[in-house]
């Protein structure tokens, strides 16, 4: 079988570790012929096209980033992209398309399985918010660099004296900023999930200093609002799925502390340095499960579905379910620790 293979969105460490597993069970297994799409669906629409086979994956297992490269080009955004997707995948003879990639990428791979294309899904948010499995790849790997990250911090903060903001990725969903939070020790964790006030932060901050600490770490996800809506920054640019360019709110909430509490504060934003470098073991074990589920799941003839973790197995989940709903967190999770650290 000729099988495709692209990797659409952000990129996240594991990419890579997915196009491995596909490629090699599919050729030394099942017999299979690659081709891969540079850069995502723009790479179908324009006909732009790598060799896969196993000699070119070697070595790409522990490297981050996509060989394939990525974009977060929308063929139903594009005049007559969809109908070129479909001339280049009918050229290429492609029996079978794997598409890796988040709620974007898989919500075009769904609309074009509906179209009549075979296509498998792979789930890849490094926010972790597809509802459809436990967990995705490149979240752990995520949440590890923003920990280290805050371990760093609080040494210069207490050193200091100083409230840092540690700003993270998480659009709308806190994931990273919760279970980095939480490993990191952090004063206070803000997500989208739920507006916060910026007035109660800085009370109790003030309240934590007054008891004699010293050194405070905030870590607010990117996505994070106000109740009263009016410190969030945003460009006002937006991509081809109609998403705004986020980034800045650590810099405001930096701000607004210093000038209610009087505490010198700096912020710090990881930003990309959270989905560059190599995957952790973790997320090179599932990257790789799910690149071998989905390339049986090929050969299953599992067309429309998107390969999924559940209690520790490897299912299969249509692809309209895995983008229906975003999966958020349970502001219980924070809840239960601020009751016991977050004072």
């Amino acid at each position: 079988m000729r099988v495709g293979v692209l990797t659409g969105g952000g990129d996240c460490p594991g990419l890579n570790a997915v196009i491995r597993a596909v490629v090699r069970k599919g050729e030394r297994v099942y017999g299979d012929e690659f081709v891969g799409f540079a850069d995502g669906w723009r790479g179908v629409i324009e006909d732009r096209t790598l060799t896969l086979n196993v000699e070119r994956c070697r070595g790409i297992l522990p490297r981050g980033g996509t060989i394939l490269g990525t974009s977060r080009t929308n063929p139903y955004k594009v005049e007559g992209g969809v109908e070129r997707a479909h001339r280049t995948l009918e050229s290429e003879r492609v029996e079978a398309l794997v598409a890796i990639g988040g709620e974007d990428t898989l919500g075009v791979a769904n609309r074009l399985s509906e179209e009549g294309v075979r296509v498998v899904g792979v789930p890849k948010t490094i926010d972790n918010d597809l509802s459809a499995t436990e967990v995705t790849f490149g979240f752990h790997t995520a949440v590890q660099i923003a920990t280290d990250a805050i371990d760093r911090l609080h040494t210069t903060a207490e050193s200091h004296d100083r409230v840092i903001v540690c700003e993270v990725m998480g659009r709308h969903a806190g994931w990273i900023a919760t279970y980095a939070g939480i490993a990191g020790g952090a004063a206070e964790i803000l997500i989208p999930e739920e507006p916060f006030d910026i007035d109660e932060v800085s009370e109790s901050l003030r309240r934590r200093h007054e008891k004699g600490r010293f050194a405070s770490i905030v870590v607010v996800a990117e996505g994070a609002t106000p109740k009263e809506g009016t410190l969030a920054l945003t460009s006002g640019e937006v991509d081809q799925f109609g998403h705004v360019r986020l980034g800045g709110i650590g810099n405001v909430v930096a701000e607004e502390i210093e000038k209610r509490t009087g505490f010198e504060s700096r912020v710090t934003i990881l930003g990309h340095v959270q989905r560059g470098g190599t995957p952790t073991a973790f997320d090179r074990v599932l990257a790789t499960r799910f690149g071998i589920g989905a390339i049986d799941a090929v050969h299953d003839g599992a067309f429309g579905h998107m390969v999924a973790l559940r209690a520790a197995e490897i299912i299969r989940v249509p692809l309209a379910e895995a983008v229906a709903e975003l999966k958020t967190v349970d502001r219980r999770l924070v809840h239960e620790v601020s009751e016991v650290f977050f004072s």
